[in-house]
C-alpha cells in the first residue's frame, strides 16, 4: 500500500519535472499585453478636456483632483476653463474605469503600462506636467472606436 503510493507520487513528480515552464523571468522577458489592458498610466488629452471635472465627481475614490478657473478660449460655443491642477493619486486608485467612463469628451482613457512603482506614496501622484509629456498609448477598454480601427497600445505609433 505504502510502496505504490509512493511510487504513484513519484511519477507525477517526474511528468512535472520534465514540463516545460511557464514561469516568465519578468525582467528579460515580458508576456503580451491585450489592448483592452487597464494599466496604471492614465492617458489625457489636453485638447479635448473642457474642465467640467466629471472624472473627479465619479471617482468613488475621490483621488482626482482638478483646480479649473475661467479662460478666455472658445466663448463663443460657451468657453473652457483653464486647467490649473489635474492631479491623479494612482497610490489609492483601483482602476475601476469610473472616470474614463463618465468623461462625455474622451479626454481621459486608461492606459496600457503598468510600471509606475515608486520607492515612497508620494511619487505616485500624477501631476498635469507628467499628463502632458506621456506618450499617448491608450488602452482600448471602453473606446470601442479604437478596437474597431484595430489599434494596438503596445505596438505601433502613439495616438
Amino acid at each position: 500500500m505504502y510502496g505504490l503510493g509512493i511510487i504513484k507520487g513519484l511519477l507525477l513528480t517526474m511528468r512535472v519535472f520534465i514540463r516545460k515552464p511557464f514561469t516568465v523571468q519578468y525582467p528579460e522577458q515580458r508576456l503580451d499585453q491585450h489592448a483592452r489592458f487597464r494599466g496604471e498610466e492614465f492617458v489625457w488629452y489636453e485638447e479635448r478636456c473642457t474642465g467640467c471635472a466629471s472624472c473627479a465627481k465619479y471617482c468613488p475614490l475621490g483621488i482626482i483632483k482638478i483646480v479649473t478657473k475661467p479662460g478666455d478660449k472658445k466663448l463663443a460655443e460657451g468657453g473652457l476653463y483653464d486647467i490649473d491642477v489635474f492631479d491623479i493619486d494612482i497610490g489609492r486608485c483601483m482602476f475601476c474605469g469610473l472616470c474614463v467612463e463618465a468623461c462625455p469628451y474622451d479626454a481621459l482613457f486608461m492606459g496600457s503600462g503598468f510600471e509606475e512603482a515608486q520607492p515612497h506614496r508620494d511619487g505616485l501622484v500624477i501631476d498635469i506636467e507628467q499628463l502632458r509629456s506621456r506618450d499617448k498609448r491608450p488602452s482600448t477598454w471602453f473606446r470601442p472606436q479604437l478596437e474597431k480601427r484595430g489599434y494596438d497600445p503596445h505596438n505601433g505609433s502613439p495616438l
